[in-house]
């Protein structure tokens, strides 16, 4: 993502050439806002555990889903909370970009389910628990890419 510089010395000029009106710059993303409220939250948390190849257990559970958008494409997150002790729970957030969903369901002719691509997003947070040498002590953010949906895909069959 690039940041227009123009408007770091009070102008809305970019170095580009281009106007960057309020409109515009909202549209690419780039002023902040607050997240838009989880849905799909389950009635009751089940804490589940999932052993990661590192050998820490993580304990995790499904706070919910909402529309993601930043100023490059659009998706859903899918937030988690996780802990590795029960001391500390962090959020952990699943960005599954509907760029990567696109391209793999043009590669195989259907659609994935709203089932199918929570799926895709908690696999991708196993991966990310199996490639960290300890437990995270901030926020996980995970983004899976388009080879990312295509194998985990293939994990699971699809």
């Amino acid at each position: 993502m690039f940041t227009p510089v123009g408007i770091l010395v009070n102008s809305t000029w970019g170095t580009v050439g281009c106007k960057f009106t309020r409109s515009l710059m909202w549209r690419m993303g780039l002023f902040s806002k607050k997240p838009a409220p989880l849905a799909g939250a389950p009635a009751v948390r089940r804490i589940k555990s999932y052993a990661a190849e590192s050998g820490y257990v993580y304990e995790y559970f499904f706070e919910g889903h909402r529309q993601w958008r930043d100023g490059l494409g659009r998706g859903v997150e899918f937030e988690f909370r996780v802990s590795a002790g029960r001391e500390q729970w962090l959020p952990a957030a699943v960005v599954v970009p509907d760029r990567a969903v696109r391209a793999w369901e043009a590669v195989h002719a259907r659609t994935l389910s709203s089932t199918e691509r929570y799926a895709i997003a908690k696999l991708a947070l196993f991966q990310a628990f199996d490639e960290r040498a300890a437990p995270p002590e901030t926020a996980v953010e995970v983004r899976v890419s388009d080879g990312g949906v295509e194998a985990i895909a293939e994990r699971l069959g699809l």
